[in-house]
């Protein structure tokens, strides 16, 4: 971290640790982060003076949230196969991960505590790493600093950096160069990625190209899917079936407009609506649609294949979902926030249409590229779009072939990092 940016980002960190002290109402995104952060040293610190054994070496992943998490799993699970013997602590940053991070085989998992150097000391004396790897991009400049000057080796996952990435900044540069810099191996998804990365501070010399593992994930979780499960089989139907996953507000407004007309074309259409948030303020005002639209609605729970729309009300279902599309409508590219994964319904052979604000997702691109997604700007568009796919047969069974072979065409990332992974902690 260039020196002139060390007392503003500690200021930072410890302004960040001591709003985490104070009592919040609410329960929104932010002050969930925050009081996340009361206790994770302590919880950490605790598994380390208790069950941390020094005698084996312990594997830290570090993944802010839950795509990133994604991108680990399949890491996780190899090298814990692998080496029954190693011990895995596993961090992440956003509340949204909590749930995720609970069904890991790893050792110990927690909320990574802001980065303060006392963290950091406190964090390393505790678990004691072998080896500290983050994913995707998420590197901590004070934590890699202090486990650098210990000797702890260090890597990276999945490693991805758009054109636009907000990390080559001279202001981001100047915070993490050091920080990327310390790495010893990193596993970039694709050669633009490696350029990239080379250019805000990591070695030439220790990037290797991996892939993104994240496509394995996705196609371990569609082969394992049982579609006669109880989630599954109470939706199974023959009506032309769109799955819209992690849609936001922004998103709903062309998506539920387009779905009005879409409606007359094909009554017998059926929408499977998955809000990114399922708040009760964000699930209300799909009822509401949905009722003054003279369409039948349940909740996923109580849902039936004679519903024009089931509403998601809940997380970590979404996955499955797309088992039952005909075509899907992935939200987040009409939102700020971004395109949200399209790499799960395309692991299914399901045709993704998705927003105008995609440049930034690899995996989407890729997907424009060979015909097994389209991105739309408009309502009309969208109508357009989603007629084709639910009413021509040949041309929805090509769209989702080209899906499914560009997931088919990414596996092996995963076997791939985690030998990087393997020999950063063994060396």
């Amino acid at each position: 971290m260039h020196r002139a940016l060390r007392l503003p980002y500690a200021t930072l960190a410890f302004a960040a640790d001591l709003a985490a002290r104070v009592p919040l109402p609410g329960d929104g995104k932010l002050v969930r982060t925050l009081r996340a952060r009361r206790d994770a040293l302590a919880r950490l610190t605790a598994w380390g003076a208790t069950h941390r054994d020094p005698a084996r070496k312990l594997l830290w992943l570090h993944a802010p949230s839950v795509g990133e998490g994604l991108q680990a799993r399949p890491v996780i699970e190899a090298l814990r196969e692998a080496h029954p013997d190693w011990q895995f602590c596993y961090t992440f940053f956003s509340p949204s991960a909590e749930r995720f991070a609970s069904a890991l085989p790893v050792d110990v998992r927690g909320f990574l505590p802001f980065d303060r150097a006392s963290h950091a000391e406190r964090l390393l004396d505790a678990l004691r790493p072998t080896a500290l790897v983050f994913a995707k991009l998420d590197v901590w400049p004070t934590l890699t600093e202090r486990a650098a000057a210990r000797g702890v080796a260090l890597g990276l996952i999945s490693a991805t950096m758009s054109e636009g990435s907000g990390r080559r900044g001279m202001l981001a540069q100047a915070l993490s160069r050091d920080a990327f810099g310390a790495l010893q191996a990193v596993g970039a998804v694709g050669d633009a990625d490696a350029e990239r990365l080379a250019r805000v501070g990591v070695a030439r010399d220790r990037i290797t190209i991996t892939g993104d593992t994240r496509y394995d994930q996705v196609a371990a979780r569609a082969a394992a899917v049982d579609r006669a499960s109880p989630l599954l089989a109470p939706l199974r139907s023959t009506r032309p079936t769109v799955v819209a996953g992690s849609t936001w507000p922004a998103d709903e407004q062309v998506l539920l407009a387009a779905w009005r007309v879409l409606r007359v074309a094909i009554p017998e259409a059926r929408l499977i609506i998955a809000p990114h948030e399922p708040t009760e303020a964000h699930l209300a005002p799909i009822r509401r649609w949905a009722a003054e639209a003279g369409l039948s609605l349940t909740v996923l729970g109580d849902a039936r294949d004679t519903a024009d729309v089931v509403l998601v009300d809940r997380v970590g279902v979404l996955g499955d979902l797309y088992a039952l599309a005909d075509a899907a409508f992935v939200g987040g590219a009409f939102h700020a926030a971004g395109l949200h994964s399209v790499l799960e319904p395309a692991a299914f052979g399901v045709p993704v249409v998705f927003g105008p604000r995609y440049h930034a997702s690899r995996d989407a691109r890729l997907l424009a590229e060979c015909r097994g997604g389209e991105p739309v700007h408009d309502v009309k568009e969208l109508v357009r779009a989603l007629r084709i796919l639910l009413t021509e047969d040949d041309t929805r069974r090509r769209a989702g072939g080209a899906a499914l072979a560009m997931v088919r065409e990414g596996l092996g990332a995963a076997e791939r990092s985690a030998r990087m992974v393997e020999s950063l902690i063994q060396t």
